[in-house]
């Protein structure tokens, strides 16, 4: 891995593994906290009599490593300085996040809700990007611990954001809001939660959305109860906004142009959920390599077998090819935001990185369980976790025809450079 990527974040790299192997494996190992890995994890980590969320000590846990990622200097790598962050770019988090999710399960890479020891932090980068100095000042540091409530997705709108039904009416200095939202992930522990609202324009229109910063605690803001998924515990909540009040100083971004801010967010996320599948895709290969060699069956190994052979040689060579894809993409990204050029010039190839590491991590844990036999569909193993987690990755941040459709644009002349003439119904789930 490390011969095509700088030597910086190679050495990075090695640091990492380093402190990982030092501080957060032994921390995996106290007090049973390997029940939050084994076959008891799912259990272990919900709270089934409380609407299925996050039992308190797995969370507990979690906040333990990211304390000592941020002491130890790793935690905000991709925060610019003034975040206290390195600066990092998006070829260096793309190559990070393979590698920690290519490590397998463990503390140091969550996969039910993506805490990590390098973290990702898409809410505070929009913040950072978009927000006002008062913003920036009252939320910054506080979403480095907490991050916010992201509430684009309606129960009736998806994808198809521009034609969302929740709406902010101005009432002298005030706005209010009324309407619902679905999957709002997180909104359990954050303080504050972005909520979009149609404020002017028309059904279908991408102008005239507004980004809403919402105290959790807000009066007629409430969480009706939360969806239950294939990967469990939980934290996506219903969410009702019923006459909710708040200032013009809530507006993140400009009024009006609340798309733009989502799929910066999006778009964003794109890139290193891509990276991260790919991560846990090779993981999957790999420990299937390993097993094929061990495994002895009629006398043979299964690795002697074409019908093991050829799926497996089929993985890994997309695996390749997706690596190549990811890295060159995210470089792209990087040589863009260094000439201040538009990242949308780039959405299609994020989109081809984004469904098809999906849909290969996806496939890389099917064969892992197929390969393994019996133990492979057991929660002995890892892979049916892998698979039950990534599987939702072919859904958000715009499900995989999503993407499909953004290349079309870009490939067949039905967008411009930036992909806009569809953009503005693709923003969310």
């Amino acid at each position: 891995m490390h011969a095509t990527i700088p030597t910086d974040l190679a050495e990075l790299l090695a640091a990492l593994d380093v402190f990982i192997d030092t501080q957060i494996t032994p921390l995996e190992q106290e007090a049973d906290n390997i029940r939050f890995f084994d076959h008891r994890r799912e259990w272990a980590r919900t709270d089934f009599e409380r609407d299925g969320l996050p039992r308190p000590e797995w969370e507990e846990l979690l906040a333990e490593v990211r304390r000592r990622a941020d002491a130890a200097g790793f935690l905000r790598y991709s925060l610019p300085k003034e975040a206290g962050g390195a600066g990092g770019t998006n070829l260096g988090m793309a190559v990070i996040r393979e590698h920690l999710a290519h490590r397998g399960l463990g503390l140091h890479n969550d996969l039910q809700n993506e805490s990590s020891v390098v973290g990702n932090f898409p809410s505070l980068m929009l913040l950072l990007r978009f927000g006002t100095k008062e913003q920036r000042a009252e939320f910054g540091e506080a979403l480095v611990h907490t991050g916010m409530g992201f509430g684009l997705t309606e129960p009736d709108h998806g994808s198809d954001a521009t034609w969302m039904e929740t709406q902010a009416v101005r009432d002298g200095s005030e706005w209010v809001i009324n309407g619902r939202k679905r999957w709002l992930t997180g909104v359990h522990a954050a303080t504050h939660n972005l909520i979009f609202a149609r404020t002017s324009g028309k059904p279908g229109r991408a102008r005239g959305i507004t980004a809403f910063i919402v105290p959790r605690d807000t009066p007629g803001f409430g969480v009706e109860h939360y969806w239950w998924t294939l990967n469990m515990p939980t934290d996506h909540g219903e969410v009702a906004l019923r006459d909710v009040r708040v200032p013009d100083s809530a507006i993140l971004g400009a009024e009006g142009e609340g798309l733009a801010v989502a799929q910066t967010f999006v778009h964003e996320n794109r890139i290193r959920q891509a990276a991260s599948s790919l991560g846990a895709a090779q993981y999957c290969i790999d420990r299937s390599v390993s097993y094929a060699r061990e495994r002895i069956t009629f006398g043979t190994s299964l690795a002697e077998r074409q019908s093991v052979q050829w799926p497996l040689v089929e993985l890994h060579t997309e695996a390749a090819l997706v690596r190549s894809l990811v890295r060159s993409t995210a470089a792209e990204l990087d040589a863009l935001e260094h000439v201040g050029g538009d990242h949308m010039e780039v959405s299609d190839k994020v989109s081809m990185c984004n469904y098809r590491a999906n849909r290969l991590a996806c496939e890389a844990a099917d064969r892992a369980m197929q390969i393994h036999g019996g133990m492979g569909y057991s929660r002995h193993l890892p892979f049916e976790h892998i698979y039950r987690h990534h599987r939702r990755y072919r859904i958000t941040e715009g499900a995989e025809e999503i993407q499909m459709r953004r290349i079309a644009g870009h490939l067949l002349g039905f967008s411009g450079h930036a992909g806009r003439s569809t953009s503005s119904a693709e923003a969310g789930r």
